[in-house]
C-alpha cells in the first residue's frame, strides 16, 4: 500500500538509461541498502553516497601543475604521434601546449580515429587529470575530461567520488546517480521547521542535490549539513519503526509472571559460587519487569565471561515457577550446545527440564522435542533461530532469551513475538556497546550491565610480538604444554588466498604439526558440525593441547583450563572482536596470557589498537575506543560504513542527532500515534523511503 508518489524512486535500477542487469548486478554491490531479498531500486542510488571529491578548479598552467596533482588546462592540440606499426605496447600520444610550456597526452591501446576526431590539430580544448612529470616532462595519461572550449561550462568542477567494484566505471556510476537524483518526486517536509532551523537543515532534494552534485568540498563531509540531513532522517526513521515495534509489543501486554522463588532458589543452591553483585542487581531488575503486566524488553550487557548464561537460566526459572516456558536462542549451534551444557545439570537439580533445538535434530529426536514443546513436558529449550521457525508451536512460551543480540533486527523480535503469547524478551550480548549504539540499534531498551568478573576469575597478562619472534614462541608454547597447559592460537582466515598473504588456519596447523605431533587440533567455519564438535571435544578433555582455529571460537567457547591465546595477524582485527577472542581465556583458576603476534610495520590505527589492548580489560572502555578508531560499523558486525542496517548514519558522525531523533520520535508518536496528521502523513513517506514498511505494517494491524 505503497503512496503512489513513491513509484518512481521504487522502480529497479534497470529502468534507468543505460544500466543493464549486468551493471545492474555491478552497482548492488556497491549501495548500502540490504539486498538480500530484493534487487536494486533507484532509492538506493539516492542513498550510495560518495566518499570524497575531485576539485577541478585547480588551474595552474602547464608548467606550473605538480606531481600528481589533479588539474584542468586550456591548450591548443599541436600534433598527434600514434605508435610505430606494430608496437601496440608503445602509447599514443598527443602534444597540446599552453602560455608555460608542452604537455603529452598519453592513451594506452588507443583508436587512432576516435583520438583525431576528440582532438582535432590545431583545436583549442580543455582537459582534466592527473599530472605526471617524467625526466623534466609532464604528461597526463588517459585524461578524465576533455572537452572542446566552448564545452568548458559542461565539466563538473568538483566532481564526487563514489565507491567502485570490479567492472563497473566511475562514469557510468555518477550518470545512473544523476539520473535518479533528477526522479525525486516533489516531497512534503516530514521535519519540524524548528529543528530544521535550529540545525540548518536543508530540505531533502536540496540535501540531495548538493551531495551528489557538489559545488565545494565541504557539501559531501557527514559533518556538513546536507549529509546530516539525510542521516537525521534515516535515524528518525529508525527510532519511529524501534518504537511502533516497542508500542505495538506493549500493546500485546504479556502478563506478570511472579513466582514463588523455589525453583531460583534451588539453582542458586546448586551452583558452586555465589552471584556478584552486578548479577544479583540485574535478576531483580529482571524479575521487577517479570512481574509488571507490561512486556519486558531488556538488554543485558556483560562482558565475555560476566556470567550472563546463569542470570538467563534463573530468569528462565521465575518463568517456569509462573507456569509457562522458555526459550534462549543463541547465534551459533556451537554457543547453542555450550548454553545447553551450563545449564541442564542445574536445571535437573531443580527439577526443570531443558533441551536443544538446532538445524542438526533430525527424524524421532526432533518429533519428541517438539512434541515436548507443543505439550509443556519441556520447560527450557536452547537453540538457534530454528526455534522461531514455522512448525515450532509452544504450550505457553512467556519468556524469550536471545543471546548476541546484534546478530538480530526488528524483523526478528517480531517473529519472535509471534510465537507464544507475546513473550517478555531479554536480549544478551557480549559486545559491550557504546550508550549511542544501544540507542541506534534498540532505541526502545531498558538495559541492565554485568560489570565486574565471577569470583576466581584471574586477569589476563597480554603481550605483543611480531612475527619474527615465532620460534621463540613456538619454543616457549612447548614448555607451557609439557606443564599440561592449553593454548589456543587464532589465524584470521580458513585458507590461504592469493590477495592477501598472511598465514591461515590450515597453514598454521601443518606448520605446528611437527612440533605437536597429536596434540594439535583444527577447528573452523568450513567444517561439518560434527567435525567442530569433535574438535572442540579433544581440546576439552585434553586430547589435544593446542587448538588451532578461526575466529568461529570467538563468541562464548568456553574451556575453562585454556590459559594462552595466540591472535595471529592481530592488526587485522578490530578492537571489539581482539577483546572477544582474549576472553576465551582466563575462564578458570590460573592466571592467563594473551599473545597479539604482529607484522611490521604497523599503522597508527593498529598500534593504538594494540596498545588498548595491552592498557585495558574493560571491555566497554574498549567499545568506546572502538568506535573512535574505526567507527561503528564493524563493532556490530554490520556492513563496510553505518550502524546497524544504517546506510547513511554514522554514528561517529552523527551521534549528537540520535538523541534529537529518540526525542522527536516519541514526541510524535504521544501525539499521533496512528500517524494521521499532515506530518504523520509525510512521516510515512520517509518510513517507506528508509525500508521501514514493517513499522506502517504494525500501524495497519493495529
Amino acid at each position: 500500500m505503497r503512496p503512489t508518489l513513491l513509484d518512481p524512486l521504487f522502480a529497479p535500477i534497470t529502468s534507468l538509461d543505460g544500466i543493464g542487469p549486468k551493471i545492474a548486478r555491478l552497482i548492488e554491490n556497491v549501495v548500502p541498502a540490504d539486498l538480500t531479498d530484493r534487487e536494486a531500486r533507484i532509492s538506493d542510488l539516492l542513498f550510495t553516497l560518495p566518499h570524497s571529491v575531485i576539485d577541478r578548479r585547480n588551474r595552474p598552467g602547464i608548467a606550473l601543475s605538480p606531481e600528481g596533482a589533479i588539474v584542468t588546462l586550456e591548450v591548443r592540440v599541436d600534433r598527434h604521434q600514434p605508435p610505430p606499426q606494430g608496437r601496440k605496447t608503445v602509447p599514443y600520444r598527443v602534444y597540446v601546449h599552453d602560455d608555460t610550456g608542452e604537455l603529452a597526452l598519453t592513451f594506452f591501446h588507443a583508436h587512432a580515429a576516435y583520438l583525431e576526431k576528440m582532438l582535432p590539430e590545431g583545436a583549442d580544448v580543455v582537459v582534466s587529470g592527473r599530472i605526471e612529470w617524467f625526466n623534466g616532462r609532464p604528461s597526463m595519461v588517459h585524461p578524465d575530461h576533455v572537452a572542446p572550449i566552448e564545452d568548458a561550462g559542461s565539466l563538473p568542477l568538483v566532481e564526487p567520488v563514489y565507491p567502485l567494484t570490479a567492472g563497473l566505471s566511475a562514469k557510468v556510476l555518477r550518470r545512473a546517480v544523476a539520473q535518479a537524483v533528477s526522479r525525486l518526486p516533489d516531497l512534503p517536509e516530514w521535519l519540524d521547521a524548528e529543528l530544521m532551523r535550529r540545525q540548518s537543515f536543508p530540505s531533502i532534494a536540496e540535501a540531495l542535490s548538493r551531495v551528489h552534485d557538489p559545488a565545494d568540498p565541504q557539501d559531501i563531509a557527514p559533518e556538513g549539513a546536507a549529509w546530516r540531513r539525510l542521516a537525521y532522517d534515516e535515524f528518525l526513521a529508525g527510532q519511529i519503526s524501534l518504537a511502533l515495534v516497542r508500542a505495538r509489543t506493549r500493546r500485546l501486554s504479556g502478563r506478570p509472571l511472579a513466582g514463588d522463588g523455589r525453583l531460583e532458589a534451588a539453582i542458586l543452591a546448586a551452583l558452586p559460587y555465589s552471584l556478584t553483585l552486578s548479577q544479583t542487581l540485574a535478576l531483580a531488575e529482571i524479575n521487577a519487569d517479570l512481574a509488571k503486566p507490561e512486556r519486558m524488553l531488556r538488554l543485558l550487557q556483560g562482558d565475555v565471561g560476566s556470567g550472563k548464561t546463569v542470570v538467563a537460566l534463573l530468569a528462565a526459572a521465575r518463568a517456569v515457577e509462573a507456569g509457562g516456558q522458555a526459550a534462549i536462542m543463541a547465534p551459533t549451534e556451537i554457543l547453542a550446545r555450550q548454553h545447553l551444557a551450563t545449564i541442564a545439570p542445574l536445571a535437573e537439580k531443580a527439577g526443570m527440564r531443558a533441551a536443544i533445538l538446532t538445524g542438526r535434530e533430525k527424524g524421532r529426536e526432533r518429533a519428541d522435542i517438539l512434541d515436548g514443546l507443543a505439550s509443556g513436558a519441556i520447560d527450557i529449550i536452547v537453540g538457534t533461530h530454528a526455534l522461531f521457525q514455522e512448525p515450532v508451536a509452544y504450550r505457553d512460551l512467556v519468556l524469550a532469551v536471545v543471546d548476541e543480540q546484534h546478530r538480530f533486527g526488528v524483523h526478528q523480535r517480531l517473529a519472535i513475538t509471534a510465537k507464544g503469547n507475546a513473550p517478555d524478551m531479554l536480549v544478551m550480548t557480549a559486545t559491550p556497546i557504546p550508550r549511542t549504539l544501544v540507542l541506534a540499534a534498540f532505541g526502545d531498551m531498558d538495559v541492565s550491565r554485568l560489570t565486574e568478573k565471577p569470583a576466581g576469575r584471574q586477569p589476563i597478562r597480554t603481550v605483543t610480538l611480531p612475527l619474527d619472534r615465532l620460534d621463540e614462541l613456538v619454543g616457549r608454547l612447548r614448555k607451557a604444554v609439557a606443564e599440561g597447559q592449553k593454548i589456543y592460537w587464532i589465524c584470521p582466515l580458513v585458507e590461504e588466498s592469493e590477495e592477501i598473504r598472511l598465514m591461515s588456519a590450515e597453514d598454521r596447523f601443518a606448520s605446528l604439526k611437527p612440533v605437536f605431533g597429536e596434540a594439535v587440533g583444527l577447528v573452523h567455519g568450513r567444517m561439518k558440525g560434527a567435525e567442530k564438535d569433535e574438535a572442540m571435544r579433544a581440546f576439552k578433555a585434553g586430547e589435544t593441547r593446542v587448538l588451532v582455529a578461526t575466529t568461529v571460537i570467538e563468541v562464548g567457547v568456553d574451556v575453562p583450563d585454556a590459559t594462552i591465546i595466540v591472535i595471529e595477524h592481530a592488526e587485522r582485527f578490530g578492537l571489539a572482536q581482539l577483546h572477544q577472542l582474549r576472553g576465551r581465556v582466563g575462564r578458570g583458576e590460573r592466571a592467563s596470557t594473551c599473545v597479539l603476534l604482529y607484522k611490521d610495520p604497523l599503522g597508527e590505527t593498529a598500534k593504538r589498537r594494540l596498545s588498548v589492548m595491552r592498557e585495558t580489560e574493560d571491555g566497554f572502555v574498549i567499545a568506546e575506543e572502538d568506535l573512535k578508531l574505526r567507527g561503528e560499523g564493524e563493532l556490530l558486525g554490520t556492513r563496510q560504513s553505518g550502524t546497524p542496517g544504517f546506510q547513511v548514519a554514522r554514528v561517529e558522525f552523527h551521534a549528537d542527532l540520535l538523541e534529537i531523533a529518540r526525542d522527536d520520535a516519541r514526541l510524535l508518536l504521544s501525539r499521533d500515534p496512528d500517524l494521521a496528521s499532515p506530518r504523520g502523513e509525510a512521516i510515512r513517506l520517509l518510513l517507506y523511503l528508509f525500508g521501514r514498511d514493517e513499522a506502517i505494517r504494525l500501524l495497519r494491524a493495529g
